[in-house]
């Protein structure tokens, strides 16, 4: 079990953040305290809970030597030791290492793989998905670049996503998602194998990248689209290339500057993810504790269309449930994601 010294350490430490909030520090400490003290609560309560049942424990055992309390304490024991089990996990879940950036809005990036237009549709009908679900969870996504094909699939699709928890949820997701179905464009009834690629990356804040002005430059142009009402007539289009890593990042709202806004906070994003990437991969053991989070190359999920099936591979999770699965019915998937990146994490402390 977890070493009292280190429960203790971090009652303490809760204890002084209570203690210096109330006596009102200054600016931006205030903030960083709020934030340290919101996030030492629930393992706070989660200490205070184990040992108190603990207590009620030894208390219950003290009562069987006293006759006259004696059959109160025989049936009270039984009762809270089938509780220790429970509340011992549940500690341990809330000492697990959090990553930071679990609370933060995520980008979703989408874009067709293997399969030509049936992989540009399967594109679309992922994007469609993920707005199911963020509609159900009361998350707000927002389009903010949008590459449509001719028949209604997507070249490339990047949205914001905010809400409570969004990338802890959603950080699962990345990777190739494969399907297996008869095409629109299929006249002879013979079921494809497509892929489209899917990318969860954690909002960057300010304080997390810094650019260079001399490291990028910066290029307005004429929007494209489908057709018709999607053409934009001005050259409002802003393309920024970071140069020294080649990541180019596209906006095309009507106004200029907002699309300069929107660009340069996706490519924090994506420069914030590298940096990401580059320290987990420096980490092998925290690595080696993800749920396949790390390569985008790795098949994740196969979406069986003639079956009914979607088949998580990581880990080994499969759900005859499709049609839900695609109208944004997640939880399931992600919960059971969730619980076996905890059960890694879990075993290795264990070690």
């Amino acid at each position: 079990m977890i070493p009292e010294e280190r429960l203790d350490q971090i009652t303490q430490r809760f204890q002084y953040l209570e203690a210096a909030m109330a006596d009102g520090a200054s600016g931006g400490d205030i903030a960083r305290l709020a934030k340290e003290y919101s996030d030492l609560r629930p393992v706070v309560e989660q200490i205070a809970a184990w040992r108190q049942l603990r207590a009620d424990m030894a208390d219950a055992k003290e009562m069987l030597s006293d006759p006259d309390m004696k059959a109160l304490a025989e049936e009270e024991l039984p009762v809270l030791k089938a509780r220790l089990p429970e509340a011992e996990r549940a500690l341990q879940l809330a000492l697990l290492p959090k990553d930071e950036a679990d609370a933060r809005p995520a980008m979703l990036e989408i874009r067709p793989g293997t399969g030509g237009d049936e992989a540009a549709l399967f594109a679309g009908d992922l994007l469609r998905m993920y707005q199911r679900h963020a509609e159900a969870r009361g998350w707000k996504l927002e389009l903010i670049e949008l590459q449509e094909t001719e028949l209604g699939g997507i070249k490339e699709v990047v949205a914001r996503i905010s809400g409570e928890n969004v990338f802890a949820r959603l950080k699962y997701e990345s990777g190739v998602h494969r399907v297996q179905r008869v095409p629109e464009t299929e006249s002879g009834g013979r079921i494809h194998t497509s892929a489209a690629t899917v990318a969860v990356l954690p909002e960057a804040q300010d304080v997390d990248i810094q650019i260079d002005p001399g490291d990028i430059r910066i290029d307005t142009m004429r929007s494209s689209g489908a057709g018709g009402q999607h053409v934009n007539t001005t050259d409002s289009a802003v393309r920024i290339t970071h140069l020294p890593s080649g990541i180019v990042v596209t906006s095309s709202e009507k106004s200029q500057h907002r699309n300069r806004e929107i660009a340069m906070q996706v490519l924090k994003t994506r420069l914030y993810d590298l940096e990401r990437q580059r320290l987990d991969s420096e980490r092998s053991a925290s690595r080696s504790a993800q749920v396949g989070t790390g390569d985008r190359s790795e098949r994740i999920r196969t979406y069986n269309f003639p079956q009914g099936r979607m088949t998580d591979h990581r880990i080994n999770l499969t759900l005859y449930k499709l049609d839900a699965v695609m109208q944004g019915d997640l939880d399931e998937v992600i919960d059971a994601l969730i619980a076996d990146g905890q059960a890694r994490m879990l075993a290795e402390m264990g070690q």
